[in-house]
């Protein structure tokens, strides 16, 4: 079989759907992202003591994290598997039941007893829940963007494909302050908390599901999934397995994504879960404080996602991402030696330049790879190249993290961190621009 071409079907929708389905899509993945992230939150907090309380500060820690790193392992299956339903049966019902799946996954998170009451079972059961918030999100971000993406007017898609990469900042701010208030509640190392107070956010997630359920019910699948149906139905050769079509014809574009991306979530995990655990362990700030400082980078790092996705539309998102990697080089090499500083404004700077560079590449990623693979497997090429990325930058980075700064002083996470964003600089560089490839 021939190497196939992009599609050159170009599909127009009224304005009122185009922002009905953008609306959509930013509560649906800021519903999700919110569960995700309130998991980085209390890893950083409360689950070294909570079920790792035998392992002491360090290891627990440690151990923490890597459980938080396991759902970088799941996000690759569950883009391939999402994917799969995603491109065969449609966007909207797959995430449907991707949101399902993650507020089901959280809920149980915050209803499992400590290790102190079941013993072992409490971090096993842990894992396996953790897993599915991975499974869920890695068919989530896919689906999210491809509603929008597919929705979007000829020469804005950068922009309307924007709305479900704002979602994690509002997710972020919201799991932020939820800790902040539970904590201040409870207080900073009250019982109450540790034992129940930050379950909280957990249990309070399944009314943010109901709401996202709503939502994505109301809207239609995307006019050119449903135009491909059409087609596919007449393909003598139709896609039975669209992970093996989409391996099989763009490898490349997959691996490249990956690349390209990956500094893109070392950054941002390190930007939250990683340096919420520095600041309250390492620096000794107080957690409403480190929590308050979340909130305010929230916000910068979504201002900075509007405006590097509006200017992929005018520069390319070749050329907008690959600006935010070599700022990633260099501020990598300076991040640690500011922090350890110890000051608080130091720690404030440190923490929003790194999520707000951070902005600046996932700003254009939710038009660019959707424009990089054909409608018949576009779900589970843009999930695939999303999800190996995350593995990359967002699963070891901060697993890695604690040991290598323990052994060889905090600088070694900036020379680590330095190293991948130029690899996803020289990645970025070997892409192609999609800006102006029709859907």
């Amino acid at each position: 079989m021939k190497r196939l071409s992009p599609e050159r079907t170009t599909v127009t929708t009224s304005r009122t759907s185009v922002r009905r389905v953008a609306i959509a899509s930013c509560i649906g993945t800021t519903i999700e992202f919110y569960d995700f992230f309130i998991y980085g939150t209390a890893a950083a907090l409360v689950f070294p003591k909570v079920f790792f309380p035998a392992l002491g500060s360090t290891a627990g820690t440690v151990a923490s994290f890597a459980t938080f790193a396991v759902a970088f392992v799941a996000r690759p299956v569950g883009a391939m598997v999402f994917g799969h339903f995603g491109d065969r049966i449609g966007r909207k019902k797959t995430l449907v039941s991707t949101l399902l799946l993650m507020g089901i996954s959280t809920l149980l998170i915050g209803l499992l007893p400590g290790a102190a009451t079941i013993g072992v079972a409490a971090p096993l059961i842990l894992v396996l829940l953790r897993f599915g918030q991975g499974f869920a999100v890695g068919g989530e971000w896919a689906g999210a963007t491809l509603l929008t993406a597919e929705y979007a007017p000829p020469g804005k898609r950068g922009l309307y494909a924007m709305f479900p990469q704002i979602g994690p900042a509002f997710a972020f701010a919201l799991s932020s302050a939820t800790f902040l208030i539970t904590g201040t509640l409870f207080g900073d190392t009250n019982d109450d908390f540790l034992n129940w107070g930050w379950r909280i956010p957990f249990v309070f997630s399944i009314v943010l599901v109901g709401i996202g359920l709503y939502v994505r019910l109301a809207i239609d699948e995307t006019p050119v999934f449903r135009a491909n149906a059409t087609q596919r139905a007449l393909d003598p050769e139709p896609a039975r397995l669209p992970f093996l079509e989409a391996w099989r014809f763009q490898t490349k574009e997959i691996l490249l994504s990956a690349g390209a991306l990956a500094i893109l979530f070392a950054f941002f995990y390190m930007g939250t879960a990683f340096l919420t655990s520095y600041g309250t362990k390492t620096l000794g700030f107080s957690r409403p404080f480190v929590l308050t400082v979340g909130i305010a980078a929230a916000v910068v790092f979504g201002a900075a996602i509007v405006l590097s996705a509006l200017y992929s539309d005018r520069l390319g998102r070749r050329l907008v991402i690959m600006v935010s990697s070599g700022l990633a080089v260099v501020w990598s090499l300076a991040l640690f030696p500011l922090l350890d500083s110890g000051s608080r404004p130091a720690f404030v700077i440190s923490v929003l330049t790194t999520l707000a560079i951070f902005g600046v590449a996932y700003g254009p990623c939710g038009a660019l790879l959707p424009e990089m693979f054909q409608t018949r497997y576009r779900y589970t090429g843009a999930g695939l190249g999303y999800n190996l990325a995350g593995v990359l930058g967002g699963a070891i980075p901060p697993l890695i993290a604690t040991p290598l700064a323990s052994a060889y002083g905090s600088n070694a996470i900036g020379y680590m961190m330095a190293g991948l964003a130029l690899v996803s600089f020289f990645c970025t560089k070997a892409l192609v621009e999609t800006k102006d490839r029709a859907l």
